[in-house]
């Protein structure tokens, strides 16, 4: 995988003076965390999925009752690990509960179960019930990624919610366009999926040029975000650009 969440907290993390070996418990609790979501994604009941990452599904290369109890043991995983992570105890009960929520039917779950009701929807969804819907399936574990840092430091979290936003939701539109321009073998799952589904997507409500030129906007909205730390802030800035500029 492209371990992007995991790199966020340690990012954010190094740029509050936080060791890597004091946030690397919360790095790997996300990338447990998304690993769970996406081990559950490819079931039958969901997705459908044959391929992840260029490998066979846990479902085809096991069976469902296994893919099923690894994603559960990958998520109560993520809280183990978070309660290894090297803060004060009451940050560590904020990174716990917030995570908790970002995962839960306020985030990602409430996403994903959005999503699929939308695939029997009687009216396509409008931009807004797109936007809203990604904020929760795709969205919420990479801002919570990037508020880590922060959160471990008991500092300002504003300017990292808002740079973690914008890139979850430039990293869908990215997902949109790859779905429709790329290539199977780079990108290591089945494409075309949104259009075979009917689904509605950015791509489809905005064009492949208009869902280009939002993702750069939100990027660079969120790269501005982070313009007090200066310097310091650049690996993130080349991160949130690597993300619309990636092929997988």
């Amino acid at each position: 995988g492209k371990t992007l969440r995991g790199f966020l907290v340690l990012e954010t993390a190094r740029l509050h003076g936080i060791a890597v070996s004091a946030a690397a418990p919360a790095a790997a609790a996300i990338e447990a965390m998304h690993a769970y979501s996406l081990v559950h994604d490819d079931l039958p009941c969901m997705d459908d999925d044959d391929l992840r990452r260029g490998q066979p599904t846990v479902h085809r290369k096991w069976d469902e009752a296994t893919a099923v109890l690894a994603g559960d043991a990958l998520q109560t995983l993520a809280f183990q690990l978070l309660c290894q992570t090297d803060c004060a105890p009451d940050r560590k009960v904020v990174l716990i509960h917030s995570l908790a929520t970002a995962a839960g039917q306020q985030g990602m779950v409430g996403g994903q179960m959005a999503d699929i009701a939308a695939e029997t929807a009687t009216t396509p969804l409008t931009l807004d019930q797109i936007i809203a819907l990604q904020a929760g399936k795709t969205g919420a574990l990479i801002r919570w990624s990037a508020k880590v840092g922060a959160l471990m430091a008991g500092a300002e979290t504003a300017p990292f919610d808002l740079y973690g936003e914008n890139l979850g939701l430039a990293f869908q539109i990215a997902d949109d366009i790859l779905d429709v321009t790329g290539d199977a073998t780079k990108a290591g799952k089945r494409l075309n999926k949104d259009a075979q589904a009917g689904k509605a997507t950015f791509v489809s409500l905005l064009g492949l040029d208009g869902a280009r030129l939002r993702a750069a906007h939100l990027i660079e909205e969120a790269c501005d975000r982070l313009s007090p730390y200066g310097t310091d802030a650049q690996a993130l800035i080349d991160c949130a650009r690597f993300v619309i500029a990636r092929e997988s």
